[in-house]
């Protein structure tokens, strides 16, 4: 059983390398679409991909579904609606300011995604996890704030923007292995890919109807863009199950604290790519987040 709990650390891997190429196809198709309409990409193009995902998974295990108990649902909004408001505040806060300031803002995530599991789920994290994910998101902010170019964190407006999309996706996390795991008599795969599937068909639904309602002619682009917005729903997707596929396995805060290698990829995009210099102050950044992802796993 041990072995298949260690599963998380792969899966979340996967999960943030999907991530940091969905995050870069949303933030593409926002001048064309709006805030509200790229961040629709990700639940209704990826909704069918869910569907898929559950019918491979459901043959695979040959588990049955019965249907969910009244907790669930609950858990299931929560982790819906929080993951629409963080997804559009995220975006927002990427054109108000440069990718990695808002980055740092959105990091800080591990920190309140620790707080709210312990508090809502009695998620139990050690001191040295504690330690852990404190040392890794400062890492983070270290690697993303440059002094003397942009005022970082002096903004109040994408200050507050940024910081209230971490609280969001903390929420989402929480809510989301709260579903996952009052789905009963199912194995680990088939709670995530249901608890996933729901949560796309609610996301798509509320986002569909106020589109309809506020900006019909986004749906419309939305549609007419549909090569790369199938894309992105099926990166979108793919990397929503590894991260369910996670939480179902361990609390949400681990997940998300190791979720900050997402960073490191970024700075080796950035480096190899296109020959960015790495400066002393981001090396000591690197080697945080390094170092507190090392002892998250080793705790």
């Amino acid at each position: 059983m041990s072995s298949l709990t260690s599963l998380w650390i792969p899966f979340t891997i996967i999960a943030a390398l999907g991530q940091v190429a969905r995050n870069a196809m949303q933030r593409q198709l926002t001048a064309p679409l709006g805030t509200w309409g790229a961040t629709n990409i990700r639940f209704l193009f990826g909704f069918p991909f869910s569907m898929l995902f559950l019918a491979i998974v459901l043959i695979a295990t040959g588990d049955r579904l019965s249907w969910p108990s009244v907790m669930f649902w609950p858990w299931l909004l929560l982790g819906a609606l929080s993951q629409i408001l963080a997804t559009g505040l995220m975006l927002l806060a990427m054109n108000m300011r440069s990718f990695v300031v808002t980055t740092a803002y959105l990091k800080t995530e591990a920190i309140q995604t620790a707080i709210f599991g312990f508090v809502f789920l009695g998620d139990h994290l050690t001191w040295l996890k504690v330690v852990a994910i404190l040392i890794a998101t400062s890492g983070v902010v270290i690697t993303a704030l440059r002094p003397g170019g942009e005022k970082g964190f002096a903004e109040l407006k994408p200050t507050i923007i940024g910081l209230t999309a971490a609280a969001s996706f903390a929420l989402s996390a929480v809510g989301f292995r709260g579903a996952i795991i009052t789905v009963p008599a199912v194995s680990f795969v088939t709670a995530a890919s249901f608890t996933l599937l729901l949560g796309l068909f609610v996301q798509t639904l509320v986002l569909t109807i106020y589109l309809l309602w506020r900006a019909p002619k986004v749906l419309q682009a939305i549609l007419n863009l549909w090569k790369p917005s199938m894309l992105a729903g099926f990166i979108g997707a793919f990397s929503s199950q590894f991260w369910f596929l996670s939480f179902a396995l361990t609390a949400a805060a681990n997940v998300r604290t190791l979720a900050l290698v997402e960073v490191l990829f970024a700075q080796a995009v950035a480096h190899y790519s296109f020959k960015q210099p790495v400066s002393a102050r981001e090396l000591l950044g690197i080697v945080l987040i390094v170092g507190g992802v090392a002892l998250l796993v080793a705790a």
